[in-house]
């Protein structure tokens, strides 16, 4: 009776340790697989993120073309606005020379008077017409030359207003291109960091392979001596188990030498130094490639070129062979800005409406490229 009532306990207190509810934890594989899918998304959204900043500088770029335009016709409407002024005071002067000399030679009322005095009405009446014609030639010219610089200064500025207005939309270019680089560089980290989380799982989930694998030898190892025992057979060493050589993992060093950059040509990069230094203190305006005013990238093509002719915008030097060892006449450039590279972490550039051709920093997010 004693013998049943332990019998009985002992099936208790098993059927109670099977009912023991065990943890399930996710193994290092399923982690891994996790872990990829939310990389994939990861990179979905980077993606979508670079194809949104892409858009936006092919706008930001429309938008240069733009105020170029713009910029080139405002210099045109202050040359034609300079032009009839002057044409307007050379109207004036020769007015007051005429009057002068009809004062002086006595073609006006005292010629008139002695007309009336001959009493022939034919002289008298051709003598009042020609006075008038010249009155009416003086007044139309004067009003011509007035509707005309009205119309210049109207058009100057409209011009005005439009650039204005174009240079807000071109300062929210920059500030979305900013944020969405920012947002583009968190997103690169949260991979990067993902990429290691991966690397860490795989290696646990080798680990647990190797070792469930080593296991599993050990336990076929054990079942075929107790076989062998068990038949009184001696113990044979069939190849004994595989030593499991080591493999060389090392990851290969693929050598990411930099590239040197055998096609500079200290000469022709020193001259388009120079010629970024000859323009020091030149004002920008929009749409200027020289001689005295300039735009970024008006000075750009200047002095790339040496003459006073638009290469593109910086959308189209952005497109050019970009450099790892900047050297002095390299290009500094970004979706909306240029200058020419003159070491030291130092450009010539011009920096915007209101201010000169100045020596400054390097901007960040600027790459290097070559002509």
């Amino acid at each position: 009776m004693k013998l049943k009532k332990v019998h009985s306990a002992f099936i208790a207190t098993v059927l109670a340790c099977s009912l023991t509810v065990t943890p399930v934890f996710a193994t290092p594989a399923e982690d891994q697989a996790n872990l990829e899918d939310q990389k994939a998304d990861a990179q979905s959204e980077l993606s979508d993120l670079q194809t949104q900043l892409n858009d936006l500088i092919t706008k930001a770029n429309e938008l240069e073309l733009q105020l170029i335009d713009v910029g080139e016709q405002i210099t045109q409407a202050e040359a034609d606005l300079e032009a009839a002024n002057a044409k307007k005071e050379e109207q004036y002067e020769a007015m007051k020379l005429r009057i002068k000399y009809m004062y002086e030679s006595g073609t006006g009322t005292a010629a008139v008077e002695k007309v009336m005095e001959s009493g022939d009405i034919t002289s008298i009446l051709t003598q009042v017409e020609y006075s008038q014609q010249v009155q009416e030639y003086d007044r139309n010219q004067l009003d011509e030359y007035v509707n005309t610089i009205n119309e210049i200064e109207d058009l100057q500025q409209t011009l005005e207003e439009e650039k204005s207005n174009l240079e807000s939309l071109e300062t929210q270019y920059q500030e979305q291109q900013t944020e969405l680089n920012n947002t583009i560089s968190s997103k690169q980290d949260e991979i990067a960091n993902l990429d290691e989380m991966i690397q860490e799982a795989a290696r646990k989930a080798q680990e647990e392979a190797e070792r469930k694998a080593a296991e599993e030898a050990a336990a076929a190892a054990a079942a075929a001596a107790a076989e062998e025992v068990q038949s009184g057979g001696e113990t044979t060493n069939n190849g004994g188990t595989t030593g499991g050589g080591t493999t060389d993992g090392g990851s290969a060093d693929n050598g990411s030498s930099g590239s040197s950059d055998s096609g500079y040509d200290a000469v022709t990069g020193n001259a388009i130094v120079d010629r970024a230094y000859s323009k020091l203190g030149c004002a920008y305006v929009w749409g200027a490639c020289g001689p005295d005013t300039f735009d970024c990238s008006g000075l750009v093509s200047y002095c790339l070129t040496g003459s006073y002719t638009r290469l593109g915008t910086t959308y189209t030097f952005m497109g050019w062979p970009q450099v790892s060892d900047p050297q002095p006449g390299d290009i500094c450039t970004s979706s909306t800005h240029c200058g020419i590279y003159i070491g030291n972490g130092q450009m010539i550039h011009a920096p915007q409406s209101g201010d000169v051709v100045k020596i400054g920093p390097v901007q960040s997010g600027m790459i290097y490229v070559r002509y």
